[in-house]
């Protein structure tokens, strides 16, 4: 099992920049896909970003994309989302997860075995 926490959320201006952390504890991330997903008011959760087990492959939600980076610190057993150029639109509460599925998959958010408890960005405009 894995245990996931994320933190760095918070309040920010449209323009501005935030870097979420998922830290894990348990088992090494290597061993499971890490996304994010994002639950916005009044709409279901999305993806937003993946990053596959050997920290190689990234993937990332068109309405995110250039705008975000998805990295990992292996020692820290750590997985950051970087969020710049934040819109109004990006205001949501962040989860990080972790799968097992295949790579294929990666965006779906019912396979994904673990969850922290999220993160709540607000950008205002």
């Amino acid at each position: 099992q894995v245990q996931l926490v994320e933190s760095g959320g918070g309040v920010v201006q449209a323009g501005g920049s935030l870097r979420l952390s998922c830290a894990a504890t348990g088992r090494s991330f290597s061993n499971y896909i890490i996304g994010w997903f994002r639950r916005a008011p009044g709409r279901e959760r999305e993806f937003v970003a993946a990053l596959n087990k050997g920290g190689g492959s990234t993937d990332f939600a068109d309405s995110v994309k250039f705008r975000f980076d998805i990295s990992r610190d292996r020692a820290k057993n750590t997985v950051y989302l970087q969020m710049d150029n934040l819109k109004p639109d990006d205001t949501a509460v962040y989860y990080c997860g972790a799968a097992t599925s295949p790579w294929g998959l990666r965006g779906k958010d019912d396979l994904y075995l673990y969850w922290g408890q999220g993160t709540q960005v607000t950008v205002s405009s």
